[in-house]
């Protein structure tokens, strides 16, 4: 059952696999993975951005600090310059913790630069990697889409591609079929002719019919070539048919009539 079951999965995934290699296109996949990229890029540049942001706040505090451990010496002097040793010390101890606090900032400050220096390096080698893979896929798509097009047009002259399959296996079916109309035809053409078959709708004829019409059409015409030579002759139209009759009668006796040659 287990191998049963392994079978059935490795079928599907082979399937599965033949499908999404039927379904996709290297442009798509190449332009997905290029957004991508941006994305990657747009996310990098924010992380600079906040650094930079960061950095500046504490540049901010640290000038303000300073700006009070100035405020403070000068106070420490004042004091001290009219005789109050207690306010010149006091003043002194504040600036002490205020060095203390721009000295921490100043730490963080270093820190901050380096991440940003080391962001911003980076961004600048992501934007070349980006760059230069925009570059490369522009050109495989367009290799791709002439390949692509260049095998239609085989296909297309070859006669292997779907669509013209599709129009020779039509203009095969037609020709077959037109050839075995033509044969049929013929067939019965010359069934009809030999008799084989009867002819339903009484327009065709027997040979011996054919023969009889044949000769009295023949006969007509001498009737009427006899009758026309009569009007011309001034004659009697039934007279000159008469005599071509006879005249036709008796030269067809002595047609018939058999001939001895003497000896």
């Amino acid at each position: 059952m287990s191998g049963v079951m392994k079978r059935m999965g490795m079928i599907f995934r082979a399937k599965a696999n033949k499908a999404l290699d039927r379904a996709e296109d290297p442009r798509e996949t190449l332009d997905y993975s290029y957004q991508k990229q941006l994305e990657l890029l747009q996310k990098v540049r924010r992380g600079v951005a906040d650094v930079a942001t960061s950095r500046k706040r504490l540049e901010l505090q640290l000038n303000q600090l300073q700006n009070q451990s100035t405020k403070l010496e000068d106070q420490g002097r004042k004091a001290l310059a009219l005789g109050r040793e207690d306010l010149a010390r006091e003043a002194l101890s504040r600036r002490a913790a205020l060095q203390q606090q721009v000295t921490d900032l100043e730490t963080q400050h270093q820190t901050l630069q380096g991440e940003e220096e080391k962001l911003t390096l980076a961004a600048q080698r992501l934007q070349a990697k980006v760059d230069a893979f925009r570059t490369k896929k522009e050109t495989i798509k367009a290799t791709y889409t002439a390949a692509q097009a260049q095998t239609r047009i085989g296909e297309a002259f070859s006669g292997i591609s779907e669509e013209m399959g599709d129009v020779g296996m039509a203009i095969q079916r037609a020709e077959d079929k037109t050839a075995q109309l033509q044969a049929r035809a013929g067939a019965i053409d010359e069934l009809l002719a030999s008799g084989a078959l009867d002819d339903q709708s009484g327009l065709a004829k027997d040979d011996i019919q054919s023969e009889l019409d044949r000769l009295s059409g023949g006969t007509d015409v001498e009737l009427e070539l006899q009758r026309m030579k009569a009007e011309l002759a001034g004659g009697s139209p039934q007279q000159a048919i008469e005599g071509g009759t006879g005249q036709s009668t008796s030269q067809s006796q002595q047609q018939d009539t058999p001939r001895f040659d003497k000896q």
